[in-house]
């Protein structure tokens, strides 16, 4: 898109997508309403956020089923030697396309919960099923290729899948089926995808995770490429408490999402500055 302001959400996990409702709604409070955003860009986590506040769900009621028990939910971790075949995937030569295609091969051998387990969590989890007429992308990458894609309204495919797929962790869930072909989380090309908001005027990243396999793959950097004004929002030591270790515990949602809440206090005056 060219113009307009922009609201980037990243990835995290279930406690990512706690913290990011959290900050908006506090942020909201204060008035400061990312809702308004002319395009929203998710990624994973950020893919849940993005897609049900560009479809209208107040941000009052999203914080208020972040703080319910999590009923229904997977629990779910990423162990040691998932993390190690993370960083062979992409520790050995080749192009990013090829890296992410290698842990993509990985991801479609591991032994996982079923596509239609995981598919039967995102359709209790967002709020509505059909894309929102307002601009949003959803990343996701091929597991077979690792080719970075961004789903949106145009993409023919149901919205519920584009999310799934996005928050598809490898070897933790399972890709997602969509055209005959699977998809993986889109967080495997970058935890934010920023530069999908290219040709924005304003740009406001709100990034759960911030480390990348490179510098110049950063939410930060990405948004200092964009050439416009733009702020990375990160969890601050407190938020950072309240998550925890594992991004994937159901049980750390309510305290997360309160972190975010209080964080917004802090991050209000530097947020405004950018997007007004």
């Amino acid at each position: 898109m060219t113009g307009g302001r922009a609201l980037v959400l990243g990835g995290g996990g279930v406690t990512g997508i706690a913290w990011e409702t959290g900050l908006l709604h506090g942020l909201a409070e204060r008035g400061i309403d990312l809702a308004q955003a002319d395009l929203f860009v998710g990624t994973s986590a950020g893919s849940v956020v993005a897609t049900q506040v560009a479809g209208g769900v107040p941000l009052s009621e999203l914080y208020a089923g972040q703080l319910l028990p999590p009923d229904g939910e997977l629990p779910a971790r990423l162990t040691g030697w998932m993390v190690v075949r993370y960083a062979l995937s992409f520790a050995l030569p080749g192009s990013g396309a090829a890296k992410r295609a290698r842990l993509g091969r990985a991801a479609l051998r591991a032994s996982t919960p079923s596509e239609a387990s995981r598919r039967a969590v995102f359709e209790s989890r967002l709020s509505i099923r059909d894309w929102p007429s307002r601009p949003l992308q959803v990343t996701a990458v091929d597991a077979a290729d690792g080719r970075f894609v961004s789903f949106s309204r145009y993409s023919d495919v149901p919205l519920v899948d584009a999310v799934a797929a996005s928050c598809a962790v490898p070897l933790v869930w399972p890709p997602v089926t969509i055209g005959g072909r699977r998809y993986m989380d889109g967080g495997m090309r970058s935890v934010a995808n920023v530069d999908i908001a290219a040709g924005s005027s304003r740009v406001v990243v709100v990034a759960p995770l911030t480390r990348a396999m490179s510098k110049e793959a950063t939410p930060q950097a990405q948004a200092d490429r964009l050439g416009v004004p733009s702020i990375v929002v990160s969890p601050d030591a407190a938020a950072l408490a309240a998550i925890g270790k594992n991004l994937l515990d159901p049980a750390r949602r309510k305290p997360a999402a309160e972190a975010g809440y209080a964080q917004a206090a802090s991050v209000a005056d530097a947020v405004r500055a950018v997007w007004s």
